[in-house]
């Protein structure tokens, strides 16, 4: 089974300039997700989709391809997420012939997410024979907990019902997408440019894996949690 990792990294972040390859606990962000990838057994190819030539170079420098240019219209604020992955698809079957079984997008804002996680949803995949798997994890904060605050500052509830319950743990569990693994088929991706089906199953993981930088405070939490877990190991040590 051929297995194709995409990493999306676009230029031109707002929120945390050049976020895609900031340091986070001393190598390029980008870094630790092509480190994860490649330290899941099932994953064949590692491809990086970007618009910027910098990032490229740390790509190519940390041992992920780089065998095309994504065009600048597909890296804008407000392009469709799945749109550049259904254009690696398209160039690596027209200028490769290349079509993976599964494609497992992972996004750089998400460091914590390991190989045995990726792992993990490949197999889920392939337990089910699933279309798609899509990464979740339990919030901390239950949507019924939720408030919405009215223009003269007065407290409503978010949602409707939510005052039933005065304990979390009478709560339904309910599960937030933490944006670390998304895994298809690609033709059900080309078809159907969603990763949601019938067909999709969830991949769970734990709060501690699933922190999504997009902002400094996210990226400082990032650095002192990878610092933490690799104690000992040098920037220059590539190996995950």
């Amino acid at each position: 089974m051929e297995v194709l990792a995409l990493i999306p990294a676009r230029s031109g972040s707002k929120s945390v300039p050049d976020k895609n390859i900031v340091p986070v606990a001393g190598r390029p962000l980008l870094a630790w997700t092509i480190l994860a990838a490649q330290s899941a057994r099932q994953v064949q190819r590692l491809v990086v989709s970007t618009d910027s030539g910098k990032i490229a170079d740390v790509a190519r420098k940390w041992g992920a391809e780089v065998p095309f240019m994504r065009p600048k219209e597909l890296a804008q604020d407000d392009t469709p997420g799945i749109d550049p992955v259904l254009h690696a698809l398209q160039w690596l079957q027209e200028h490769e012939t290349y079509e993976p079984d599964y494609l497992v997008l992972l996004q750089c804002t998400s460091p914590l997410r390991t190989g045995t996680d990726i792992d993990g949803a490949i197999q889920l995949a392939l337990q089910h024979n699933a279309d798609a798997v899509v990464s979740v994890t339990v919030p901390d904060q239950h949507p019924y907990m939720m408030k919405t605050v009215r223009e003269d500052g007065g407290l409503e509830s978010f949602l409707p019902h939510s005052d039933e319950y005065t304990r979390r743990q009478d709560m339904p569990v309910v599960y937030a997408l933490n944006g670390a693994l998304y895994l298809a088929r690609p033709r059900f991706l080309i078809k159907s440019h969603s990763w949601y089906g019938e067909n999709t199953f969830a991949y769970t993981m734990p709060p501690e894996r699933s922190l999504d930088i997009d902002t400094p405070w996210h990226q400082y939490l990032a650095d002192l949690i990878l610092r933490n877990r690799n104690p000992h190991e040098s920037p220059e040590d590539r190996r995950a």
